[in-house]
């Protein structure tokens, strides 16, 4: 179900979390390159490097030091460059108000990090499975949240 030769960034400060979304990704492709980021200011410098060509999706965290991820996502929507990369949350945190926030924002998904290996690899294959350049980039809210 995977789609091949992707490459997705990872903005979060938790190393744990960090591995585990590595060993769940290579469960479901091993035709992915992964970079993973720990603050908010390494993110955003990270992409003023690399862009072009951008990254496939970036997956990031809200709670982030120095540069949190709501701050992110606002410099990432209004930055010519970066504004078509889609951008999953991918938070411990599922507070109405953070989800509204990020949804207008420009978030394309918001997810609650699993509490399983199972429902994180099924979260991953899930938002690789998408065709981002189709009408599923921007969902109504009610798909617009995923929590396992």
């Amino acid at each position: 179900m995977s789609k091949s030769g992707k490459n997705i960034f990872l903005a979060d400060d938790d190393a744990d979390d960090c591995l585990l979304f590595e060993d769940a990704l290579r469960e479901v492709s091993t035709d992915i390159t992964l970079t993973t980021i720990s603050d908010g200011i390494e993110l955003m410098d990270m992409l003023d490097e690399r862009v072009p060509p951008p990254p496939d999706m970036i997956f990031l965290d809200l709670n982030m030091p120095r540069k949190n991820g709501f701050e992110c996502l606002k410099e990432i929507r209004t930055d010519q460059r970066l504004k078509s990369i889609p951008v999953i949350i991918f938070s411990t945190s599922s507070q109405p108000e953070f989800i509204e926030q990020v949804y207008i924002s420009g978030a394309n998904r918001y997810i609650r990090k699993p509490s399983s290996f199972s429902e994180l690899m099924k979260a991953i294959a899930e938002m690789l499975s998408i065709d981002w350049d189709t009408s599923e980039k921007f969902p109504k809210r009610d798909n617009f949240f995923i929590s396992f």
